[in-house]
């Protein structure tokens, strides 16, 4: 899968760097100063470079734990974010990342050891207090876990952390590391699902939804906590038969007691990554959507936006308790508690 493989020097005999090498043994070495010179220079042929991608395995230096937006959360206070890669395995044509980065080569950021002493240090700034990491911000958490060996280092880290929650975000089915590991309630594995067809069109390369869900059911066989992530919900005039079917395929398979949280969010993007994507992909039909500018942002208009959610609230509540559904739009929260007292749809700002 992975031909080529670029090295910082730094890290070049790296106890994990040399595991990742072990388990590529066919590919090529090319070693280089910093990760920067391959990763991030302009004029790069993204498109291209998907159909191949290459690995580049570094060390991250600085800012590995950062702030997560207000609207990035599952009911905790205290939320933010690290990626120990950058890129994915997937071609999702609405991600983000593919309007964001100028390459589509995958970052592996090999010094783990790193990003726990930050994780320390900022439950150091909050003592007593529990704190939420979100991981897959910036990647799938999972998808090259067999690979990257990031898992068992994380949960081995958070047996002793009680006051750190991680969630995993994923599309992957790799949990073998986590069916193998004894189960942590702190942890959620979070998985990002979409109706079938939305799915079949839109995901290219990753997992079907079926397949996830068997997954899942792996998990929460075992003890594991689940997340639903359904977002980006996409829009169009068949949005309720193809959300009320995929419900009812999760809940027919997956009990109601793994299911930690789940969260709601309709197409966003920032604007400079949304254009990008326009011109990497001008014939995708996903964005002649009825998209409209807000702020900085392209997304569905307002009211497009609250009668997606609305729509996915009644009908998730027909299964799971309200106080376990969030919403990824801090503007949709607030609106919906304010019209209603008795809004079934958790804030996302505050536990």
């Amino acid at each position: 899968m992975i031909r080529t493989i670029y090295i910082e020097r730094q890290v070049a005999k790296h106890p994990r760097t040399r595991e990742v090498l072990a388990r590529l043994r066919d590919a090529q070495i090319i070693e280089c100063d910093s990760y920067a010179e391959i990763f991030n220079p302009k004029n790069q042929n993204f498109r291209l470079q998907k159909k191949q991608p290459s690995l580049i395995i570094a060390r991250k230096s600085e800012k590995r734990i950062l702030r997560a937006p207000d609207s990035y959360g599952i009911g905790g206070q205290y939320n933010y974010y690290f990626s120990h890669m950058l890129n994915c395995i997937y071609d999702c044509r609405y991600c983000f990342l593919q309007g964001m980065y100028q390459s589509a080569n995958y970052v592996l950021f090999i010094n783990y050891e790193d990003f726990f002493e930050s994780i320390d240090r900022t439950l150091e700034t909050l003592p007593k207090k529990d704190v939420w990491f979100f991981s897959g911000y910036d990647c799938d958490s999972l998808a090259l876990d067999p690979i990257t060996g990031f898992s068992p280092h994380l949960l081995r880290f958070l047996d002793s952390r009680p006051r750190a929650f991680v969630e995993l975000r994923t599309k992957s089915t790799q949990i073998r590391a986590l069916l193998s590991a004894p189960t942590n309630p702190n942890v959620i594995v979070a998985f990002t699902l979409s109706p079938k067809e939305t799915a079949i069109n839109f995901e290219r390369k990753a997992p079907t939804i079926m397949k996830r869900l068997q997954a899942m059911k792996q998990l929460s066989d075992r003890g594991w906590l689940l997340g639903l992530r359904f977002d980006p919900l996409i829009f169009d005039d068949t949005f309720e038969r193809r959300y009320r079917n995929l419900f009812q395929e999760v809940f027919s398979m997956l009990p109601v007691s793994a299911i930690h949280s789940i969260t709601l969010g309709a197409f966003r993007m920032p604007k400079r990554f949304f254009k990008n994507l326009v011109g990497l992909y001008p014939d995708e039909s996903l964005f002649a959507g009825p998209f409209n500018n807000r702020k900085k942002t392209v997304s569905y208009s307002e009211p497009c936006e609250e009668q997606m959610i609305r729509f996915c609230i009644k009908e998730l509540k027909a299964y799971i308790s309200a106080d376990r559904i969030f919403s990824c739009s801090v503007n949709m929260s607030q609106k919906l508690h304010k019209i209603s007292p008795t809004s079934p749809i958790g804030s996302t700002q505050n536990a």
